[in-house]
């Protein structure tokens, strides 16, 4: 029987995306986006007094502008397929969302304890920062893979070829030099919460399942 093209969680989770990205920007043209962005992208001020406390989902599901949708998206089609497929629906969708809450909480205790000095800012963000995107979520699955298939190869960019456990590492160094260099608003704290709740699960199944988590290894690193 032909699957349809809904018949996995990462493709219902991308249409999601896409429509919070369309109805983000018809609130935008009605209320502005001054508005639209406080009362649903998460900034650590509003969270650590306590306010705003549903801005830890309601961002997971934003987007600051097209480009910024796409790449995520795109990213979340390739690594989101290929974990859903590893590790089961329901172990997916508990970690995806598990990575995005996790993402939005490095963000906030981070820029909150540390961003109040300009050096802290620059490496952390500041405490008065808005944040929006997926990525924190999609950086806790390439960090499951990163642990389960650490060998396998992928393209950096979409062109630079290295394994996956590099790619990872990589990919959070180059997003974090770029933005303290060019003072780029990137949520690098963000991606490292995720990174590490991916981690974390990744060591978690290696010690439950070894010899399953081994093969998976050794397949995938052809």
């Amino acid at each position: 029987m032909r699957k349809g093209i809904f018949s996995t969680y990462t493709a219902w989770i991308i249409a999601v995306n896409v429509v919070a990205f369309l109805l983000f920007s018809i609130f935008i043209s009605i209320f502005g986006e001054d508005k639209a962005v406080f009362y649903f992208a998460l900034q650590p001020a509003a969270i650590l007094s306590g306010q705003k406390l549903w801005t830890f989902i309601t961002s997971m599901f934003l987007h600051a502008n097209l480009t910024h949708l796409f790449v995520n998206m795109l990213s979340l089609f390739f690594i989101g397929t290929f974990v859903e497929k590893l590790i089961g629906k329901k172990r997916y969708i508990a970690l995806y969302f598990g990575g995005g809450l996790v993402a939005g909480i490095f963000f906030v205790a981070l820029a909150g304890f540390f961003g109040n000095s300009d050096w802290g800012i620059r490496i952390f963000g500041s405490p008065m920062t808005y944040a929006v995107g997926a990525s924190g979520a999609i950086f806790c699955l390439g960090g499951l893979l990163a642990i389960l298939t650490p060998r396998m190869p992928v393209l950096v960019f979409f062109v630079i070829p290295m394994p996956m456990w590099a790619a990872m590492i990589g990919l959070l160094g180059i997003l974090w030099l770029a933005s303290f260099a060019f003072s780029a608003n990137i949520g690098n704290t963000a991606h490292l919460g995720g990174l590490v709740l991916g981690i974390a699960y990744g060591l978690y199944l290696k010690y439950k399942y070894p010899r399953k988590t081994a093969m998976i290894s050794r397949y995938f690193s052809r």
